[in-house]
């Protein structure tokens, strides 16, 4: 699972170190004509307004964001919705926090705790989902595993020269690590706390030479960061020795404690029904997942989720601290088809993908149950046209499936930099683009936070999508597919991409040269259903 934080972490130690779709009838609610006349916000968005900024409307609030808050008051009050259940195949979901209550799916076929297949579809006690993982969480990239099978697997050479440039870099890192780490521990120390702000740092008086050198690590650390460094620290501490001790670690192995074989697809009887995890705050991103797409609306304690109601998250754990396995994708793609999921968020991906024909065939199986799979499209600010990111719905430039929507992530400006600087595009294999930074959502342990990435904008357009098919139920997979890409905002303007910034024409970065407007597609949906 590649995460935003390594997007982040780079530059924050940087900063250390330099101390095809169908024709449909036009519904726009939102005229294209009026969207590059927008004015560019130039004040700071309200604290209020940034925790569910994905919500708002381009036109009225110079933010791109989906304009759910318009749909439910223009459009959908009083109207009829069904349940949708949506298959968040992830890190693990805390299927108890507070703002997630009544929006876990449940098996009504499965008595929990008597060990028994009550519902007879494979597995033991699914009562929420299936825990893919079992007890394992910390894993190898896929091009550890490559390098670990030797030099006659295929891509072996790719995989070899990039590990090998990984360790470099990691293990250049490491020392300034330990230094932050140790003179971060020194002032915790001397202030007999765990939490200090920069007047602590700056109120310090001490002839300790060592202390103060750790004052002034610190304090040059806390100023260039700014408020939360602490967070950042740990955060950056953890990236590098996670890399070094097991993502890039040829003598990992982290799929000993799940114990089965991770090449035979047919060896299905593993895991265990705690979509928890092993330990619920690695379950992070997941929880933060399915916060966005479904947490309680108007309570005042999170953000808001993107469905009000009529929504239930089915919890599927297979994306480790790690890549994950392409047949773990595969069977929890199947799991949460045969189990009644009509949506599923997909905010995982990597490089390198050995067994993606399983993935396909996945993929293809959903397609045939009418089920829609929404996929973070990547944050490694490349074009995925050129550098493939896995799993994609796309063999030798031929789409296998109508059922697969690719997102990449928005900034919450409007204007040249919108498209994330994290976000990965493509005119041919990213579909649309939806709100991915700063987007406040639910973690473990009834606690909130914002995070950015692909991520979180594939799991905004996986509830525009999830919002389609409550209230109107009798539209197919691939209608909902090219509604979400036909009714989006259309943008004409030039964007910066890539690492290097390039200038090109927005309708250059994905498919529909779109971003996803809920709105709209409902005026879409609602025009389709009466055909």
């Amino acid at each position: 699972m590649k995460l935003i934080n390594p997007i982040y972490v780079s530059a924050f130690a940087a900063l250390l170190l330099s101390s095809c779709s169908p024709a449909l009838a036009p519904m726009v609610g939102t005229n294209p004509a009026n969207i590059d006349k927008t004015p560019l916000k130039t004040t700071p968005v309200k604290e209020e307004d940034l925790k569910r900024w994905s919500h708002l409307d381009l036109i009225k609030d110079t933010i791109p964001g989906m304009s759910v808050d318009k749909a439910y008051k223009e459009l959908l009050k009083g109207k009829k919705a069904t349940k949708v259940v949506v298959g968040v195949i992830d890190s693990g979901v805390d299927i108890d926090h507070e703002d997630l209550k009544g929006r876990i799916w449940k098996n009504p076929k499965e008595i929990a705790g008597n060990k028994k297949d009550d519902d007879n579809n494979g597995y033991v006690d699914d009562i929420n989902g299936w825990n893919f993982l079992g007890e394992s969480n910390d894993e190898n990239l896929e091009l550890t595993r490559i390098v670990k099978k030797g030099p006659n697997t295929p891509g072996y050479a790719e995989a070899k020269a990039e590990l090998d440039a990984k360790l470099a870099s990691m293990n250049q890192q490491k020392p300034q690590v330990d230094m932050i780490a140790k003179a971060d521990k020194d002032i915790r120390t001397y202030l007999k706390k765990d939490k200090y702000t920069i007047a602590d740092l700056k109120a310090i008086t001490t002839t300790d030479a060592d202390l103060l050198k750790s004052k002034a690590i610190m304090t040059s650390v806390a100023t260039q960061a700014g408020e939360g460094f602490q967070d950042e620290i740990k955060e950056y501490i953890d990236y590098v020795y996670e890399q070094l001790n097991f993502n890039l670690n040829v003598n990992h192995d982290g799929r000993k404690l799940v114990g089965d074989n991770p090449n035979d697809i047919n060896d299905k009887k593993y895991g265990n029904g705690n979509v928890k995890g092993p330990d619920v705050e690695d379950a992070l991103h997941g929880t933060h997942v399915a916060g966005i797409i479904a947490q309680l609306k108007g309570n005042g304690k999170g953000g808001d989720g993107v469905v009000a109601n009529n929504v239930e998250i089915m919890a599927v754990r297979a994306v480790p601290n790690g890549d994950e396995y392409d047949k773990d994708i595969a069977l929890a793609i199947r799991y949460a088809v045969d189990n009644g999921a009509k949506v599923i968020n997909g905010s995982f991906g990597k490089d390198y993908s050995p067994q993606k024909e399983w993935v396909w065939d996945a993929i293809k199986y959903a397609a045939s149950k009418d089920v829609l799979i929404v996929h973070a499209a990547g944050n490694d600010a490349k074009n995925i046209d050129t550098e493939p990111n896995f799993p994609s719905d796309e063999v030798n430039g031929k789409e296998i499936a109508d059922n697969f929507l690719s997102i990449g992530a928005l900034n919450k400006e409007y204007g040249a930099n919108m498209v994330a600087s994290f976000s990965n595009f493509g005119k041919a294999n990213v579909d649309i683009f939806s709100p991915g930074n700063e987007i406040y959502a639910t973690i473990p342990n009834n606690k909130y936070k914002y995070l950015q990435g692909t991520s979180m904008a594939s799991p905004n357009a996986a509830g525009v999508a999830a919002l389609i098919r409550s209230y109107y139920p009798s539209l197919t997979a691939s209608q909902v597919k090219h509604i979400i890409m036909d009714s989006g905002s259309p943008i004409t303007t030039s964007v910066a991409v890539g690492e290097t910034k390039t200038n090109v024409p927005f309708s250059n970065t994905c498919v529909s040269g779109k971003i996803v407007n809920a709105y709209n597609a409902i005026l879409m949906a609602e025009q389709m259903a009466k055909k």
